[in-house]
């Protein structure tokens, strides 16, 4: 017996200086799953293809990336990324659905979370940097300034490579040349975003009293790294239980199958 594929749709969502490009795959509840990185909806595809059997999945590229336009210039904030994907919400007719982002796409959920709780069921977050957590916040505030730097005077693969080997599991192989793919996209990440995503502070006293249900969780793989101890703190702080997970800051890519096994159970227990 041969399988229906799943249902998609591909639209484009207008937004305040732009459009995003926003993808709807399967049937059922919707899930929206918030990219973290250089905002690609592809990101996903692993989870999307695990996920749309029991979910309405929504990815979108992030606005100034990939198939999303920004007609803005400067710093993008985390809370104009938290309106896109409100807007995405709406675009697609969720009402109140189930988020998932990770790395900067979970920072983008705690603000969505935030400004629109009434548009989201539960939000897990998956090893959000929200580095000013921390009490060495100015060291990683410091890299990321040097990594825009890097970028800015023309140094794109330095400020890549730097970027990537303080991430669990991301780090590059040890080869004399590397291509650098998707350079517009590397170049918008840091020019325009890294610092608002780094000094970005999670409204802790809203969030304490949010009616969505928060889960802050990290990869096993990702101790010792400067993005797992954030959500340590962040459950701590909001007084919500912490949980881990296989995997590094790359799981949605690199182990799919257990990280979605890891989240049914989280959302079950939303």
């Amino acid at each position: 017996m041969i399988s229906e594929s799943p249902r998609v749709s591909e639209t484009h969502c207008p937004v305040e200086d732009g459009e995003l490009y926003v993808r709807a795959t399967g049937d059922g509840p919707p899930l929206l799953l918030i990219s973290g990185g250089i905002g690609a909806a592809d990101d996903y595809r692993a989870l999307v293809k695990l996920f749309s059997d029991e979910y309405t999945v929504v990815t979108y590229d992030r606005r100034g990336h990939f198939k999303s336009t920004d007609r803005a210039e400067g710093r993008i904030s985390v809370a104009r990324h938290a309106e896109d994907a409100n807007a995405v919400l709406d675009h697609v007719d969720a009402g109140q659905a189930t988020v998932f982002g990770t790395s900067a796409g979970a920072l983008i959920g705690l603000e969505l979370v935030v400004r629109h709780p009434d548009a989201v069921l539960d939000l897990v977050a998956h090893e959000p940097p929200a580095v000013r957590l921390l009490p060495d916040a100015d060291r990683w505030l410091d890299a990321a300034a040097e990594q825009v730097k890097l970028a800015e005077n023309g140094d794109l693969m330095g400020a890549f490579t730097r970027f990537t080997g303080a991430i669990a599991g991301a780090g590059l192989p040890g080869l004399r040349t590397v291509r650098l793919s998707n350079k517009n996209e590397w170049a918008t990440l840091f020019e325009r975003e890294l610092m608002a995503f780094f000094e970005y502070l999670p409204d802790l006293a809203v969030l304490r009293k949010s009616p969505v249900d928060i889960t802050p969780i990290a990869g096993a793989g990702s101790r010792g790294h400067y993005h797992y101890q954030p959500a340590k703190v962040l459950a701590l702080e909001l007084g919500l239980p912490f949980s881990e997970v296989p995997g590094t800051h790359l799981a949605p890519q690199r182990n799919p199958a257990q990280l979605a096994e890891a989240l049914r159970s989280l959302f079950a227990a939303s």
